[in-house]
């Protein structure tokens, strides 16, 4: 099984349901590297179009990589060695595959599908080991993923929510990171089978 994720910083909405581009976050780089390499992701693209934004993602990653950074905590080095910052989501999908987007298998998160089919963490727990082709899962920033990028997926993962209805679903992208990563390739609780 090959396994990638994105962090997709363009397009994604913003609160009243436009197309924008958010900012970067220091948070969100190390936080979900640490999730990718735990839970055994190959990489974790960081998609951003603004050329600083991307600069500013690769100064981060080379101050833990190689930089002092790397020689005071050696454990986030391993964490974000993991980071490979491109500036489009295309540009993920020709990294992944010669063939392009037809190459890679593109999974979704997100708050709410729009009416579309989803798919169940059991379902895709079991599909993950058979998939034929790399899959790459998409984790939008702001308030999610544009409409477009959930319908072009080929898998789309239940809403993540508490089995409570607290009446508030808006987790951090990290926050839903770990729990979808856990969910898919976790062992289970202690004392729990594992899924």
């Amino acid at each position: 099984m090959r396994l990638a994720l994105a962090l997709v910083h363009y397009p994604v909405l913003d609160r009243s349901g436009g197309t924008v581009t958010t900012a970067i976050t220091n948070l969100d780089l190390h936080d979900m590297a640490r999730s990718a390499r735990t839970y055994g992701a190959e990489r974790l693209f960081v998609v951003h179009p603004v050329a600083a934004q991307r600069a500013l993602a690769e100064r981060i990653r080379e101050h833990w990589v190689s930089g002092s950074g790397k020689r005071r905590i050696p454990d986030r080095a391993v964490a974000l060695d993991v980071l490979s910052v491109v500036s489009s989501i295309e540009d993920v999908y020709a990294t992944m595959s010669s063939a392009g987007r037809a190459g890679v298998e593109v999974w979704t998160t997100a708050a709410a599908a729009r009416g579309l089919p989803v798919t169940g963490y059991a379902a895709a727990r079991g599909r993950l080991p058979q998939a034929e082709r790399p899959v790459l899962i998409l984790f939008g920033t702001g308030w999610g993923l544009t409409p477009e990028l959930i319908a072009d997926a080929d898998l789309r993962l239940e809403p993540i929510r508490s089995a409570a209805d607290t009446g508030y679903n808006h987790l951090s992208v990290r926050a839903a990171c770990a729990i979808t990563l856990d969910r898919l390739l976790g062992g289970g609780a202690p004392g729990e089978p594992a899924r």
